[in-house]
């Protein structure tokens, strides 16, 4: 009996579609051009694929994407939600059902049209959910609003500051400016230009939040035994998780003892109660990048700095190639494409090929988070 999915199952293959503002093609046509570039990466048929995993807000399902690729019969299918939550979580299920054999290849994907689509809180005809009844009526609209609040109280409770935000910002575009694929590339950002920016919900101005984005990304899993005869050296899937604390309120944590002590804390612990790597193993890590804020409450809640020095982390170069933890190194979705957090994944595996465009020296050890603020997820991957 598997009791651990530790080491298990790897990434074999990655693909991805362009990224921009605007693509003409469909969400389901974008899927199917990832998915099958990621199979072809892996050099896998298509009608070996037989489970598939994605996110409840994919507007692609299963039944349409095996049948346009022409996968075989399909032995296990899922969906994640709380949107960018969602992303690490697609791979920990595929894991689990390729490691206890209920599959044999498995595909995730997240295909999305944001740049040209519509605002999901757009729609205000559509009667609230019980969470947003007691934020939406009092202003809190878009995802950016709660946020910054959240930030807000951050920054007076441990002193953060706009320039630490400013650190985050930085970082992911000067990853994206070495990355020909980043919607950022060859756009440098300088402190003038980040203070001088338009609040979009202060404290957060435009460089405090993600890109829109069209674009589609996937990968393949298989058995570790499987991988190693595949055409690229396996990134093991060591750990997974999941995590949904007590109490919790999407976003903005009302209910909470502490409201900034997220999802990324109850994730944290099970990932590394379930793996034999600590924090300071993690060579490089891709953290879920909605929006700056995201980026030291994460790094608290998954153990890297203590309670309340996420900010001060940030500085001197730390998030940067060669500093205590280089993180987004394509760009993230600060700069290189917001699509839900996966090209976090696709990322982290290009690290620990060794292909990066901003490459890690020696990267043995990638952690991928999903979105904090909502129930989250994380990956760890090894070489």
């Amino acid at each position: 009996m598997v009791s651990s999915i530790k080491d298990a199952t790897a990434i074999a293959g990655i693909g991805q579609t362009p990224f921009a503002k605007q693509l003409t093609e469909s969400e389901k046509t974008l899927a199917c051009r990832a998915i099958l570039a990621a199979l072809d990466d892996a050099g896998l048929a298509a009608s070996e694929v037989d489970a598939f995993a994605s996110y409840t807000m994919e507007e692609t399902d299963e039944v349409e994407v095996a049948k346009a690729i022409g996968a075989g019969d399909v032995t296990f299918f899922s969906k994640v939600g709380y949107g960018g939550g969602g992303s690490c979580a697609t791979i920990g299920h595929l894991a689990a059902a390729v490691a206890t054999g209920q599959a044999s290849v498995g595909v995730a994907w997240r295909s999305r049209k944001r740049g040209s689509g519509p605002r999901p809180w757009k729609n205000t005809a559509v009667q609230l959910p019980t969470p947003a009844q007691w934020t939406r009526p009092f202003g809190l609209l878009r995802p950016a609003d709660e946020i910054g609040m959240l930030a807000r109280r951050y920054m007076h409770e441990y002193g953060a500051t706009r320039d630490h935000l400013f650190n985050v910002a930085l970082a992911c575009r000067n990853r994206a400016n070495q990355n020909p694929a980043a919607m950022m590339y060859e756009r440098p950002l300088t402190r003038d230009m980040y203070m001088n920016a338009r609040w979009i919900s202060e404290p957060l101005c435009l460089f405090d939040n993600c890109l829109e984005t069209d674009g589609a990304l996937a990968c393949v899993i298989v058995s570790a035994e499987r991988a190693r005869d595949l055409r690229h050296k396996p990134v093991y899937i060591h750990a997974a998780a999941q995590g949904l604390p007590a109490q919790h309120h999407g976003m903005v944590n009302y209910w909470n003892d502490d409201p900034l002590t997220g999802p990324a804390w109850t994730a944290a612990r099970h990932l590394w109660k379930s793996s034999d790597l600590t924090p300071h193993d993690v060579d490089v890590a891709q953290i879920y990048d909605a929006f700056t804020p995201l980026i030291p409450l994460s790094l608290e809640g998954y153990g890297f700095c203590g309670r309340g020095e996420g900010g001060a982390f940030t500085e001197g170069g730390a998030l940067e190639i060669g500093g205590r933890l280089p993180i987004n190194t394509g760009g993230g979705g600060l700069s290189e494409a917001y699509v839900h957090g996966f090209n976090l994944i696709n990322e982290g595996v290009k690290q620990l090929r060794g292909i990066s465009t901003a490459q890690v020296p020696d990267a043995g050890t990638c952690l991928v988070t999903a979105g904090e603020g909502v129930p989250t997820s994380a990956v760890l991957l090894r070489n």
